[in-house]
């Protein structure tokens, strides 16, 4: 922890300052994985299971599974937690089990939600977040989130809204890709506007000393991965700017590098000319530099290939989801490689494609050969209507 930064109270510390009191009496179940630790490094789980007058009964963990190092897309059954005895249920397990059951909830009192997310819709933390809430509505148990920050900030809104007919696991808000919440507020917008079943009993224990216009270097708490390919804080960064370019191919995104979404190549980059033309666009908080890199997994896996490091001069403010679209560009412009239009031609599917985008619209806009400016500035109205919507959520100001 750095020690002039500023010390942000997490909600599993303000619980603990409380001496538990919002627990107090009551059988719990905790939905956790490693991110679930107070500012000082100690375990949730651990903190519970030695809170006074509090009887956790069971474990909930997320995609990745309780330990977080499980990829992307593995599913995993219930199990047994070795170190403490207690069940641990799976919200990501084989086939459809995505919240949790009556079965796992009962005989529970309050089940609480202390995960760190990434403040990208895609990222599925926050549909088990809601999910679990509709399932503790519909048997009547108390629903707690202990709040984090959100580390891209709570004042970036940024990118498509979803459209309702592409919800799925990796969207199932209508919120802007970047949505600008903390867990906390998303919960109580969830409620707030009905967007699950039944309103649940929600209480939200948030923060302290946290900010909106902080992204997660000015928070001074210790980054603790989300999963295998968000080992830094730098990697939501990129993660909201290039992850997209994932679900086309072509190009690196830097997975298997020790900074990955924060690197884009390919054999065919020129990495001096790729950084000419995306400094030249001025976009304001970000730079390029020419890099070149190996990465260990990947269509590139095991070639060292030229490429461009991307750095954040402002993180708080500069464009992400943004960025995938000005890449994508480059590619094209620059060295003659439209990306979207191979992918097409190679047969690919592109479901995945506008589940993340939330909309087949984005999809449409490329096909149509669109620059990105004009597809970018198609979502201010959606991202403005969803600031004013969010407005009375807001926990923090």
């Amino acid at each position: 922890m750095a020690s002039d930064a500023p010390s942000v109270q997490l909600g599993i510390d303000r619980l603990a300052a409380n001496r538990f009191r919002e627990l107090a009496g009551k059988r719990v179940g905790l939905i956790t994985n490693p991110t679930a630790v107070d500012r000082q490094g100690n375990p949730t789980v651990r903190l519970l299971l030695k809170a006074p007058n509090v009887r956790l009964v069971a474990l909930f963990a997320p995609e990745h599974g309780l330990n977080g190092d499980l990829p992307a897309g593995k599913e995993f059954p219930n199990m047994t937690n070795r170190e403490t005895g207690l069940p641990v249920y799976s919200l990501y397990g084989p086939g459809p089990t995505r919240k949790p059951t009556p079965a796992m909830l009962k005989g529970m009192d309050a089940l609480v939600y202390d995960l760190q997310d990434t403040g990208c819709r895609t990222y599925t933390y926050i549909s088990t977040l809601g999910l679990a809430m509709e399932a503790c509505a519909n048997a009547g148990v108390e629903f707690i989130v202990l709040d984090r920050p959100n580390p891209l900030g709570g004042v970036r809104v940024e990118g498509p809204t979803l459209n309702p007919r592409f919800k799925s696991f990796v969207g199932q808000w209508p919120v802007p890709y970047l949505y600008g919440l903390t867990p906390g507020e998303l919960a109580r917008m969830i409620n707030g506007e009905h967007w699950i079943t039944n309103s649940c009993k929600l209480r939200v224990v948030p923060m302290e000393g946290w900010r909106r216009s902080m992204v997660w270097k000015d928070t001074g708490l210790r980054w603790v991965p989300t999963s295998p390919n968000v080992p830094r804080s730098e990697s939501v960064l990129g993660l909201a700017a290039t992850g997209l370019l994932g679900e086309i191919g072509g190009l690196s995104i830097g997975i298997g590098t020790s900074t990955p979404f924060e690197c884009v190549g390919a054999p065919w980059m020129k990495g001096k000319r790729a950084c000419e033309y995306l400094n030249g666009k001025n976009l304001d908080g970000v730079r390029f530099s020419p890099i070149t890199f190996t990465p260990a997994r990947g269509m590139y896996k095991n070639q060292t290939v030229p490429g461009i490091q991307i750095w954040f001069s402002k993180p708080a403010t500069a464009p992400l989801y943004a960025l995938n679209f000005h890449l994508l560009e480059m590619a094209d412009k620059v060295f003659g490689q439209s990306l979207f239009a191979q992918a097409t031609k190679r047969g690919q599917s592109f479901q995945m494609f506008d589940k993340v985008n939330g909309t087949d619209a984005v999809r449409h806009d490329l096909q149509a050969g669109r620059p990105a400016t004009e597809i970018i500035a198609k979502w201010r109205d959606g991202e403005n209507r969803f600031r004013k919507q969010r407005a009375k959520y807001l926990i923090y100001e």
